[in-house]
């Protein structure tokens, strides 16, 4: 495999209170390439002391850096963005490396996250407030805004650089000092990121990083420190309320994004090919290992047949392989386990009377690819319809009635994201209304972006990541009366 990246300059160490350093015990795991199974590189694994030192050094960090000037930390970011888009190249592949997805893909990622950045460099400045007299005029009433304090990060494996980002920035923007904690699977993207952080100027002890491949000791260390204020968490909503529970305990704010099972609606009257765009960005982005992905096609009985006809061609002509390679559009899963569940998935549906249109299988040779699927005729009991592929596979089921498909999109514990493909505005306005879901895209298939709230509802998570309300997440709001 050819690497734009020299592997020997890839930092695999914790990074504690502004230096790299090695676990206790010196203890370390292996990051593998899923395309090829080969090991990349061995990475620290951090336990319970070294997630002591990091919450500490956040500590004793908070009150000078809290204190911090909007401009300091607006600064900060900006060069931190630059220094991203200057390393786009060395970032994408590192990604491609540990994650799998294609280099374009990569590429793609690494300029969201930078815009992330960006976007919060220019929220740091713009943190308001509000006065106002009391209704007596006896009192005058100010409202201030203050950093919430040391908070608790941990993001998946799925967008190493972007969901990195997409937390620290808001918290640098805020004022907060951090503790983070990298997926397993992808380190590395994450730990170049750390590294540029320090390049941009970021104060000791503000941002500290702990890897380890046993994240329950780590976090909860955290959590119950009595340290950190605050807890923000990207993954299942299973592991998502295991560290609700934690955080409880000292009543810590939470923010978490968790998992989802969005539905893709086509309408009778839905332009065809605009849908069938829409449905190849909405579930093939990072190989339908995307909490957003679309998982449940329904698709009106009128127009069933032309859009998974259509549908099916399209995911057919995808080139499958090592994303490094020219041309790849489809790269592997992550590893062994998400393979062998989407592999259990298909299997479950057609045994259950779906029919496979394209792909429904692995191809051969190394790595943890699964050819892009579309199944048609897909019934409601099929497994799939209740679980979060996370995989290169589209279920399609038709329906009858508007009424009927609302109410089957909502019967579902998730609520992230929904898709509705519709010529008029008026339908567009009632299903916008009635999905029960944090975000809706009408005749577009992704919505993703570093200015708009990204979130959901039910158990799909807590409060919004990006937008103008993505920094209110690391900020407490003081009242002070003031006697006239």
């Amino acid at each position: 495999m050819s690497l734009s990246f020299d592997p020997t300059t890839l930092h695999t160490d914790l990074f504690i209170d502004g230096e790299w350093r090695k676990a206790t015990g010196e203890a370390t795991f292996a990051v593998e390439n899923p395309a090829t199974n080969e090991v990349i590189a061995h990475v620290a694994d951090g336990g319970p002391e070294d997630a002591a030192l990091a919450i500490q050094a956040a500590g004793r960090a908070q009150a000078e850096w809290g204190k911090s000037t909007p401009r300091e930390r607006a600064d900060i970011l900006r060069r931190a963005f630059e220094l991203v888009i200057a390393n786009t190249d060395r970032l994408a592949a590192i990604m491609t490396a540990e994650m799998g997805k294609p280099l374009a893909e990569a590429k793609g990622e690494v300029a969201y996250g930078a815009e992330m950045l960006r976007w919060f460099s220019e929220e740091a400045v713009r943190i308001g407030g509000d006065s106002t007299t009391s209704v007596d005029g006896n009192t005058r009433i100010l409202i201030t805004k203050e950093p919430v304090g040391p908070s608790v990060l941990v993001t998946p494996w799925n967008f190493p650089l972007a969901m990195g980002a997409r937390k620290i920035a808001p918290a640098v923007a805020a004022g907060c000092t951090m503790v983070f904690k990298p997926a397993e699977l992808t380190p590395l993207t994450s730990l170049a990121l750390v590294e540029i952080f320090k390049q941009a100027g970021l104060p000791d002890g503000v941002l500290n990083v702990v890897t380890t491949a046993s994240a329950a000791p780590v976090v909860e260390n955290w959590t119950s420190s009595g340290i950190a204020r605050k807890i923000s968490f990207t993954g299942s909503t299973g592991v998502g309320k295991i560290l609700l529970r934690q955080a409880a305990e000292n009543v810590m704010r939470s923010s978490m994004e968790l998992g989802g099972n969005a539905p893709f609606i086509v309408l009778a009257d839905a332009d065809i090919e605009k849908a069938v765009d829409g449905a190849m960005k909405a579930k093939m982005r990072n190989m339908g290992e995307a909490c957003t992905a679309a998982n449940r096609f329904f698709v009106h009985r009128s127009v069933v047949q032309e859009f998974s006809e259509k549908f099916a061609k399209k995911m057919s002509e995808l080139q499958v392989g090592n994303g490094t390679l020219e041309g790849t559009e489809v790269g592997p899963l992550i590893e062994q386990k998400g393979l062998d569940k989407v592999e259990n998935l298909v299997a479950d549906a057609v045994n259950k009377g779906a029919r496979v249109l394209t792909g429904g299988s692995r191809p051969e040779g190394p790595g943890y690819f699964y050819t892009p699927t579309v199944l048609t005729d897909v019934p409601l009991n099929a497994d799939l319809m209740s679980t979060e592929i996370f995989g290169p596979v589209a279920a399609i089921t038709p329906f009858d009635s508007e009424d009927d498909v609302l109410r089957v999109a909502n019967d579902t514990e998730w609520g992230l994201v929904g898709y509705v493909f519709t010529e008029s505005t008026n339908k567009a306005l009632r299903f916008s209304a009635e999905l029960e879901v944090g975000m809706v895209g009408i005749n577009t298939g992704l919505v993703s972006n570093p200015i708009a709230p990204f979130g959901g509802v039910k158990q799909s998570g807590l409060g919004r990541e990006g937008g103008k309300i993505g920094i209110e997440e690391f900020l407490e709001y003081k009242y002070t009366a003031i006697a006239i």
